[in-house]
């Protein structure tokens, strides 16, 4: 059976909890910050209950004279029959009643809560499971900013202003308004944004350029998602987990501007002044790239074009698939007497297969191993070229492939291509080149 969430006003209402031990103090932090008049009896009582201000304490076991004028009580003693004769008397009086461990006994539950100055989130499982609610409470606690009980109390400042100066028609917009600029820009707000904002006056937004991480969505970063679940509109590629888009609001736009090799939907100069076109719309845009935006996704083109129009930006790192997707299969980019450093190279923009020869010889040169993104239409180009310019035909070489499971084929510079062709290696593909590209570390 679920339990209904009402939220009650305990300030100034007497309460009495019976019980000394530990379970009898959670109650009761639990309860002090929403301002009862709490009576604890108990024979013998932790230090740490004696120490709480406020309490009245009766060092005695329990009367049914103190249920007189009390308004809940909690039986939290270590005998499961005095809690159950007080459940018993609660019920007679209409006092409400919490009974430990004793759910039948109960005529109210305490939920796991979060509490952030004047936001309190309740979460009960009915009892089925203390450790899931919590779970859940933790989840919540993650989503909400620490100083969200200050931007609580520094909106509610604000209400008379705006009762002052805003009509009533337009009341429900100027406080919405006010509380997406807070939570996006900081807060207090300065003089003339607030007069902005309560007048309804256009804003220039701001643009977050975010790694979408590589691969599943959960490997995003907390900010990211943060960043994601607030905005007006969120600019997306290919490359990032479909099910990101879910975290946006529900009235945010959602616009795909995709580029992959063969099908290019829009140029870096259009997205440019899309980001742009949008931050002047006064949204908050994030701009969500798969990997790591300054990893070879234009993420700086981006930011200049963003600098010269005079918009705020903001950069959001996220897991590069340079590291990333050889790390998940068993393929470290740097080990410890095999490889002391890594070289990311886009092979899409490296003039293949015309490139010069000291371009190879550059590459062939560098210690380490070498990671090239974008490649895998070169990738035949890349082993000639590497073994043309002195790496041996028997260096370790592997590519992983593919968009939602990559696989990878492990071989040789001499026979990776090949090796890649009867695998049916699917682009996006990493390539990796050198010692570590030989190792397996699978869990």
């Amino acid at each position: 059976m679920a339990y209904f969430p009402f939220f009650m006003d305990l300030e100034g209402r007497e309460g009495l909890v019976v019980g000394g031990g530990a379970v009898a103090a959670r109650k009761i932090q639990k309860l002090l910050p929403y301002g009862p008049r709490l009576t604890v009896a108990a024979p013998e009582l932790l230090p740490e209950i004696a120490a709480l201000p406020g309490l009245t304490l009766l060092r005695r076991t329990f009367d049914p004279a103190m249920l007189e004028g009390k308004f809940f009580a909690v039986a939290a003693s270590d005998s499961r029959e005095t809690n159950r004769e007080i459940a018993a008397l609660c019920r007679e009086r209409g006092v409400l009643v919490n009974t430990v461990d004793d759910k039948a006994q109960c005529t109210f539950l305490f939920p796991a809560l979060v509490k952030r100055g004047d936001l309190t989130i309740g979460v009960s499982t009915a009892g089925a499971s203390p450790s899931a609610a919590a779970w859940v409470r933790r989840r919540a606690e993650e989503q909400i900013p620490e100083d969200f009980g200050e931007l609580l109390a520094y909106l509610a400042s604000l209400r008379p202003l705006v009762r002052e100066r805003v009509p009533e028609e337009h009341r429900a917009g100027a406080f919405a308004r006010l509380f997406s600029a807070c939570l996006e820009g900081g807060f207090p707000l300065e003089e003339a944004p607030l007069a902005a904002v309560l007048e309804g006056a256009p804003r220039t937004g701001k643009v977050y350029l975010v790694g979408a991480g590589c691969g599943a969505a959960d490997l995003i970063t907390l900010r990211g998602l943060r960043l994601l679940e607030r905005c007006g509109a969120v600019v997306y590629d290919d490359l990032l987990d479909p099910a990101l888009l879910d975290a946006a609001p529900e009235g945010a736009e959602r616009l795909y501007v995709g580029k992959r090799q063969g099908r290019h939907s829009m140029a870096q100069e259009e997205i440019n002044a899309l980001l742009i076109s949008k931050a002047r719309e006064g949204k908050t845009v994030v701009r969500l790239k798969g990997g790591d935006p300054f990893v070879l996704g234009r993420g700086g083109e981006e930011a200049l074009a963003l600098q010269a129009a005079g918009i705020g930006w903001e950069y959001v790192p996220g897991v590069t698939s340079a590291v990333a997707v050889p790390g998940a299969s068993g393929i470290p980019v740097t080990h410890r007497g095999v490889s002391r450093g890594f070289h990311v190279v886009t092979a899409h923009t490296a003039d293949l297969p015309e490139g010069p020869p000291s371009r190879w010889e550059e590459l062939a040169r560098l210690p380490g191993t070498l990671v090239f993104l974008m490649g895998l239409s070169q990738l035949e180009e890349i082993a000639r070229g590497l073994i043309g310019a002195g790496l041996p035909r028997s260096t370790p070489a592997a590519v992983i492939g593919g968009k939602n499971a990559p696989r990878a084929v492990r071989g040789t510079l001499g026979d990776i291509a090949e090796r890649a062709r009867e695998a049916g290696a699917e682009a996006p593909a990493v390539i990796v080149v050198g010692g570590t590209a030989g190792m397996d570390l699978q869990g």
